[in-house]
């Protein structure tokens, strides 16, 4: 274990002891909320994610944390202690931003070390921490480059290299990936993943891509027009969204509104504006009121085609092709009812041959994969 390694777990307890909480948070641009009363709590050596379009407050919420923004109301809480009066540099954070931010009249070394200099760290233990930062972003060979001399992917390891240098507690990531083209960010959201199972630090990560917070993230909070919709686990936030918002965010979905029109001991009816009648399980969460306005949520992945009518009589319609797309590992499909309906299918390539678009077709799903949701 390294010394960076002893550092970082020293003293931190279990994982279910918190490392950042934010009470009740407002924060307003011109008497516009960008923050609306948020309230999270980020456990010790956890790799949270705040998820959302854009404009919906996570870069603020997270600037909140590092305290390059003032909460106008609640309380941001690190490690147990109020940051109210706290300034940037004296929170036990540090920051990782989408443009590096590196000094390009630096070379690497000098770059990782700037921060140690301000500190005034004898020379011995500065060259030691830099050292280590470097191997932990595998970038030690690269040590007397300027910043113009490295690849993207690169220069987002020395912006890493600069922020763990000063043994945060917490890591804060803003679009850590966001400047790099799909293939370099695939092997970073590796590198990052790899980092946070190797340090054991909290690790709080802003990002509008859903598939690099599914992928990398022990929890998500879902956030939309200021808000917090839903907090979970990835399994938790695309497997049961509260929320239509959630479930349309998150991944691709079906989504069809409606009414409550039959309930029994274990399932639901509900019937479109355009007149299918869908049956869902009932659950403990499941909405019950009859004539209740719901929305249904039915993965694309979820939905079955058959050239014949299958013998399943619920949640079973008729239909035509009206676009396949080869997507390599996949094929989507998207099948117009005979109501007008439009689904969107996902299905594994089998690799054999794809029905042509007009062909009719028979969609169907099982009562446990449609989800009911409110309407706000």
């Amino acid at each position: 274990m390294t010394q960076m390694e002893t550092v970082n777990h020293e003293d931190m307890g279990t994982f279910d002891s918190l490392d950042v909480e934010l009470l009740n948070v407002f924060k307003f641009f011109n008497q516009e909320p960008a923050v609306y009363g948020v309230d999270l709590q980020v456990k010790q050596g956890e790799f949270f994610s705040i998820l959302g379009p854009s404009g919906c407050g996570k870069t603020t919420t997270l600037r909140l944390v590092a305290g390059f923004e003032v909460a106008d109301a609640g309380k941001v809480m690190i490690q147990g202690k109020p940051m109210t009066n706290v300034p940037p540099y004296r929170r036990p954070v540090n920051t990782v931003f989408q443009s590096y931010a590196l000094f390009h009249h630096l070379n690497i070394w000098e770059n990782v070390a700037f921060s140690l200099r301000l500190k005034n760290i004898p020379r011995a233990e500065l060259e030691k921490r830099v050292q280590e930062a470097l191997c932990l972003v595998k970038m030690e060979g690269l040590r007397s480059r300027f910043p113009a001399q490295l690849s993207g992917g690169q220069q987002q390891r020395v912006a890493l290299a600069r922020a763990l240098v000063n043994r945060p507690a917490v890591l804060l990531l803003d679009e850590p990936l966001g400047a790099l083209d799909l293939k370099l960010r695939k092997e970073m959201q590796m590198e990052l993943a790899n980092l946070h199972q190797e340090l054991g630090m909290t690790f709080i990560m802003v990002t509008h891509d859903q598939e690099e917070a599914l992928s990398l993230s022990d929890r998500i909070a879902v956030m939309n027009q200021g808000k917090v919709e839903q907090i979970g686990t990835p399994s938790q936030i695309y497997e049961q969204p509260q929320t239509a918002f959630v479930a349309d965010f998150i991944g691709d979905t079906n989504l069809f509104s409606g009414k409550i029109t039959k309930v029994d001991g274990t399932h639901i009816q509900i019937e479109t504006q355009q007149g299918m009648k869908i049956i869902i399980l009932r659950n403990h969460e499941t909405l019950t009121e009859l004539g209740k306005a719901v929305v249904v949520s039915v993965r694309p992945e979820k939905i079955q085609l058959s050239l014949y009518q299958p013998s399943i009589v619920t949640n079973c319609y008729e239909g035509h092709l009206v676009n396949v797309m080869y997507l390599g590992t996949h094929v989507n499909y998207i099948v117009a009812l005979a109501n007008g309906v439009n689904l969107t299918v996902m299905q594994p390539n089998t690799f054999g041959s794809l029905p042509d678009a007009d062909t009719p077709i028979y969609a169907w799903w099982a009562e446990n994969d449609g989800l009911a949701l409110g309407i706000d």
